[in-house]
């Protein structure tokens, strides 16, 4: 089994963007510990993060024969980006959706995602917990044990 963990805009400033909200994790630390998750789990995964829309696109249609789930935190494109939407639905692979802060409770345009209606779950408000979480998912959807 191999995993895709997928991260948007701003991620690659965990650690130092607004760390009351975000944690001190830097996306390197949060990669160590998937690949560990994964170890553990005797999986595959592999982690790519972008600030551009269109290579997140790229991404996940390449992942189309290689990947059978999808760890994604979109970011803002969470709340408009209909192409991510598309690509999603597109190639046809599962994934989790995840928020390190609970968008329910943040500012009133986060509460809605374009993303979560195809999701196979949705996990906010855990932190950095989140990612190993959906990774954990993925796997016994798989027919894992987590």
């Amino acid at each position: 089994m191999n995993i895709l963990v997928v991260n948007g805009p701003n991620l690659n400033l965990l650690g130092t963007r607004e760390p009351s909200i975000y944690g001190l994790e830097t996306l390197a630390d949060l990669e160590a510990q998937w690949q560990a998750r994964a170890d553990l789990l005797g999986i595959g995964v592999d982690s790519f993060q972008s600030n551009h829309e269109g290579a997140l696109i790229d991404v996940i249609h390449a992942a189309r024969d290689t990947v059978d789930g999808i760890v994604l935190n979109a970011g803002a494109l969470t709340h408009y980006s209909l192409a991510l939407a598309d690509a999603l639905v597109a190639v046809d692979i599962p994934y989790v959706e995840v928020h390190i802060s609970n968008i329910y409770e943040r500012e009133e345009w986060r509460r809605h995602s374009v993303l979560s209606d195809r999701a196979e779950a949705v996990i906010v408000g855990r932190g950095t917990t989140g990612y190993l979480d959906a990774i954990s998912h993925l796997h016994a959807m798989f027919g894992g044990v987590s």
